[in-house]
């Protein structure tokens, strides 16, 4: 299995066959724009111009789940556009946790389980006092936790590793020269 059968709508409804990506590095990323992370998709669009001729993708999933996505998925588009430049693909809005969520969002948490919090950074600290406070039940699962989620997929369509939403997309900038 890979994430090659799966399909999704992109920001503007066409359904979209993820092996279009085979043989990309990827970053699949659940985003949001009214997040305190929203910022990050200025540092993601920095990787994705500095990668994309080597073979390099970022996928972008907004998600409402947590509140913080309440627009339409064409003003997402714009947003994103005019804010901060994004230029690699944009998907329509889709759960990212729970029943309903997308399927690629089930393999993706399959396969990359939540380690924790590092609650070392101040982010993360607090990330899981929020959690511990209004869902504690949520951090025994290996659900998306939080907007800004990525998980880093090799060149054949697995996952390599998740990071957690404080994770600083520059951080992740060795783990995805390592694959390119």
């Amino acid at each position: 299995m890979s994430i090659y059968q799966y399909t999704a709508r992109n920001i503007r409804g066409k359904e979209t066959s993820l092996e279009q990506y085979k043989d990309k590095v990827l970053l699949i990323v659940n985003t949001a724009s009214k997040c305190g992370f929203t910022p990050q998709y200025s540092d993601l669009q920095k990787l994705y111009e500095k990668y994309q001729d080597d073979g390099f993708q970022i996928l972008g999933f907004p998600s409402n789940q947590f509140g913080e996505e309440p627009g339409t998925n064409e003003e997402v588009d714009v947003f994103c556009q005019i804010n901060y430049g994004v230029s690699f693909p944009l998907f329509e809005k889709v759960d990212v946790k729970g029943e309903n969520k997308h399927p690629l969002f089930h393999y993706l948490t399959g396969q990359a389980g939540f380690e924790g919090f590092d609650e070392s950074n101040a982010s993360g600290k607090l990330l899981h006092a929020m959690l511990q406070e209004r869902e504690p039940a949520t951090l025994a699962d290996d659900e998306v936790k939080w907007n800004f989620t990525k998980f880093l997929i090799d060149r054949k369509g697995q996952v390599v590793k998740r990071f957690e939403s404080y994770s600083d997309p520059l951080d992740i900038e060795p783990a995805i020269q390592e694959l390119l």
